[in-house]
């Protein structure tokens, strides 16, 4: 299924149905009054938060979403039915923005929003009855629906997020804590969707892992995959820092290190002025350095120390392939976790 995480489509509310103009004719009632019914409600426009989706792909096929209108009043005093509720379902973590960007809301702690009301129905003549005008020839059209442009824009919800270079073994290091299944190649970009896993630590605790794909140098201004994947990990408490130490990328680790770092730090340069938005440069870095196996000894010491001055932190040593020191890691990363809730 593509993974699509921005769309923007027009949503409309129902109409109300008009009020009816009625009076009665029956046999022995002579003086048979006003019994024209009420129109029904126009449907609401509803948002709901679901954590069964993890992709807005179900709304790529239409650009225009509406509720029922209601239905309009009939004689003998029956009130027309309301309209259909559109109820729209999103994946938790979905910011709703106005045409002008603004957030309407975000359905990371809320289960349902009533976006847009529906039109309330018209009165029908009876309601219009009165011992001076026992005979109303009037009733009320029913209220207009509303209708506006959003966009709908998803940020996944993860703890904990995997960034690095392409090929510093994201992908394998999710695949390997927890049970997602991601591809994984041996070329640049193989992940061109963010990948979910969720860790079990222990019977009572776990915690969501994110892959994140697409950052190279440059990324912040749309190079390679650019900030398509970035905002991902807006919302994430501890980042994992994956470096490639083999060498095989003709690149230094310790410059892939830098380069991302000044990545993070030019992100949240575009996006200081946002509301509520907290720096990636400053969120907790894990630094794992990846491909151990592939590392003479001495060459790992020069290597870890050379991480830990720069850094200020010792290093996590790990092969994803081999599951060197993967149980480690995971305990390092939960320990971190739970301790930020306590604070």
């Amino acid at each position: 299924m593509k993974f699509i995480d921005e769309i923007k489509f027009v949503v409309s509310s129902g109409h109300g149905g008009p009020g009816c103009v009625s009076f009665r004719r029956e046999a022995m009632e002579p003086r048979g009054g006003p019994d024209g019914g009420d129109g029904g409600k126009g449907g609401d426009v509803i948002i709901k938060s679901t954590t069964h989706l993890n992709s807005l792909v179900d709304f790529k096929s239409n650009k225009k979403y509406s509720a029922r209108n209601g239905v309009p009043g009939m004689a003998a005093k029956c009130s027309g039915a309301d309209g259909e509720d559109l109820i729209l379902n999103v994946p938790k973590g979905t910011l709703i923005r106005d045409e002008t960007g603004q957030v309407i809301v975000d359905m990371t702690h809320v289960e349902q929003y009533v976006l847009l009301k529906g039109g309330r129905g018209g009165k029908g003549n009876f309601f219009f009855r009165t011992s001076v005008n026992q005979a109303p020839e009037h009733a009320q059209p029913g209220e207009n629906g509303h209708q506006m442009e959003i966009t709908l824009e998803l940020k996944l919800i993860a703890d904990v997020g995997i960034i690095g270079f392409p090929n510093a073994g994201k992908s394998t290091l999710i695949s390997r804590i927890s049970a997602a299944k991601p591809k994984i190649a041996d070329y640049p970009f193989t992940t061109l969707t963010p990948n979910l896993g969720v860790v079990k630590f222990s019977d009572e605790k776990s915690f969501v892992v994110a892959d994140i794909p697409g950052l190279v140098k440059g990324a912040h201004t749309g190079v390679g995959l650019g900030i398509q994947f970035l905002k991902h990990i807006e919302r994430t408490r501890v980042f994992i820092h994956l470096v490639d130490i083999s060498g095989l990328s003709g690149r230094k680790a310790i410059d892939d290190y830098n380069d991302i770092n000044e990545e993070l730090k030019m992100y949240d340069q575009h996006n200081k002025d946002k509301a509520d938005f907290f720096a990636l440069s400053t969120r907790p870095q894990i630094l794992v350095l990846n491909k151990s196996d592939t590392v003479q000894e001495d060459e790992l010491a020069r290597i870890v120390s050379e991480f830990t001055k720069v850094s200020q932190q010792k290093p996590f040593v790990i092969s994803a392939v081999t599951g060197k020191n993967i149980r480690e890691l995971i305990v390092h990363i939960a320990e971190k976790i739970y301790a930020k809730e306590q604070e």
